[in-house]
């Protein structure tokens, strides 16, 4: 049985569940608010970073890069072309590029910014939202929405011609800015179409189901039709 150590509005933690739920693997998930730094918690992953995925009574696997690679070592093999990993070595580094720029990039010019003032501050009475921070990941998430629109010009999926690692990284970051309203579809019309289909994944049912008792989804959020 694997158990999933997760946050509901961290991009991290969805990819998690977004792959395990791509493969088909069942999970226990386990809550966790960040900013309480749980003792139990920290004995696992001691930096305190969600997602942290244990198998039976293994030791605990920290982080996304780290997930991504236990999983795809541990269960890709055997996916065929279902595998979220592609073949080709160029093929691979393109979708760790990408993974990589959702994950440090977009995590920390966009989504760790918009979560963190409009959900994080109210869940652990830390302060008000601050407005210029949120102007600013919003001018930043503009920026990162036209990249995403140019690469899915030019391809099928975000990192080629297969469903891959890196559409979730990419769905996992959208689905938390969408849950919080803040998507500008009509402004990117290539994430839009591809954001349909991949919302339409069974993998994502679960993500679409969610929801954080502070702050309710935006009205489209679990609308497959949007």
């Amino acid at each position: 049985m694997l158990k999933l150590h997760h946050y509901t509005l961290s991009s991290a933690s969805r990819f998690a569940r977004l792959a395990l739920g791509e493969y088909r693997v069942g999970m226990a998930l386990i809550d966790e608010k960040p900013w309480l730094r749980r003792e139990e918690f920290l004995k696992l992953n001691p930096a305190g970073v969600l997602p942290v995925l244990i198998e039976n009574d293994g030791p605990p696997v920290c982080g996304v890069g780290p997930i991504m690679e236990y999983l795809d070592e541990t269960r890709g093999y055997a996916m065929g072309d279902r595998r979220l990993m592609p073949d080709h070595p160029y093929a691979r580094a393109e979708m760790r590029r990408l993974c990589e720029w959702f994950f440090l990039k977009c995590e920390a010019e966009v989504t760790e910014f918009l979560v963190r003032e409009k959900v994080m501050k109210r869940e652990s009475g830390s302060g008000s939202p601050d407005t210029g921070i949120m102007r600013a990941a919003r001018g930043n998430l503009k920026i990162h929405l036209t990249y995403v629109d140019h690469l899915l010009s030019e391809r099928n999926w975000i990192a080629g011609d297969r469903l891959s690692y890196a559409d979730l990284a990419a769905g996992a970051h959208i689905s938390c800015l969408d849950y919080l309203d803040e998507m500008d579809w009509s402004a990117h019309p290539n994430t839009r179409e591809w954001y349909a289909r991949i919302k339409s994944r069974p993998c994502f049912r679960p993500i679409l189901a969610d929801k954080v008792l502070s702050l309710p989804p935006s009205k489209t959020y679990a609308n497959l039709d949007f």
